[in-house]
């Protein structure tokens, strides 16, 4: 396999997060149990078989690799990808892909799919995707990834097992759907986009950014340029019930040892052993 970019990896349960993410620089995330990603500011090479992406916004540190990635899948006789965006960045990246087609005299086939806040997306019978509204420089969206189970309806629970199947036989619906949030990904967002979306706190795996972490750095101003604070996260502390908070997109401003330092400073705990910087 060739290694051409860092890939970190962690295990949750039944399922794996990997990726790298570093403000300005570069973002990318894959969970492979789920069959898709999220951003593609880079494109490691152990990603390529991902066919699913779903991109937050146009800077070009979350999209730039989005060529790359198409034009690779093509030479290697890939079926041509799906990539979820903003809809306004749909129609300048299919001039961008146009023009690498003129550059590079190969096709850069791949589905483009204009992605709104509230839209739903099935990818399975087992999972759907959610998309909210986040709060950035540019159109941004965030993600969640629900498990769908079905669960029997309340009033047949003390029915025996031959009545439920007669009922069901009989065209009676006798179980509902029941979605629990398994990953949530912000994206780069001021705290609005956490706020604004309860879900984030629920999902057992959060992937979110934390761009500034020193107490010099004015979170008025941080906002406006739509990232987050440290200061937020420890605002907003009673209300992560997530099981695993995975920090990343710091500034390039910071060493990783000046992060962790100021991170345990104000976090001696960790969210009680549950918040993971990603350095």
């Amino acid at each position: 396999m060739v290694e051409n970019l860092p890939v970190k990896t962690i295990e949750f349960g039944d399922f794996t997060i990997e990726g790298y993410s570093r403000a300005a620089v570069q973002t990318y995330w894959r969970i492979p149990e789920f069959k898709l990603g999220f951003d593609l500011g880079a494109q490691p090479w152990s990603f390529m078989g991902t066919d699913t992406w779903f991109v937050s916004h146009a800077h070009l540190d979350h999209i730039v690799a989005l060529p790359v990635y198409v034009a690779r899948r093509r030479m290697m006789k890939m079926e041509p990808p799906r990539i979820y965006l903003p809809e306004v960045a749909v129609e300048p990246m299919l001039r961008i892909l146009r023009l690498f087609t003129r550059l590079d005299r190969g096709r850069m086939p791949c589905e483009l799919i204009p992605t709104h806040p509230g839209d739903e997306i099935e990818l399975s019978r087992e999972r759907v995707v959610t998309v909210s509204s986040t709060k950035h420089t540019v159109p941004s969206l965030g993600f969640i990834v629900w498990e769908r189970r079905r669960k029997l309806k309340p009033e047949f629970r003390e029915l025996p097992g031959e009545k439920i199947r007669d009922l069901r036989l009989g065209g009676t619906e006798v179980t509902e759907e029941r979605r629990l949030p398994r990953l949530a990904y912000l994206g780069d967002s001021a705290p609005e986009g956490l706020d604004q979306c309860p879900a984030m706190y629920e999902a057992d795996v959060l992937i979110t950014e934390l761009t500034f972490v020193a107490p010099s750095h004015r979170k008025a101003k941080i906002h406006k340029f739509g990232h987050m604070h440290l200061d937020d996260l420890v605002e907003r502390r009673e209300r992560f019930q997530n099981r695993l908070i995975i920090a990343s997109h710091f500034s390039t401003r910071y060493h990783d040892r000046r992060i962790e330092y100021l991170v345990r400073k104000a976090l001696p705990d960790m969210f009680d052993g549950r918040l993971q910087l990603w350095l």
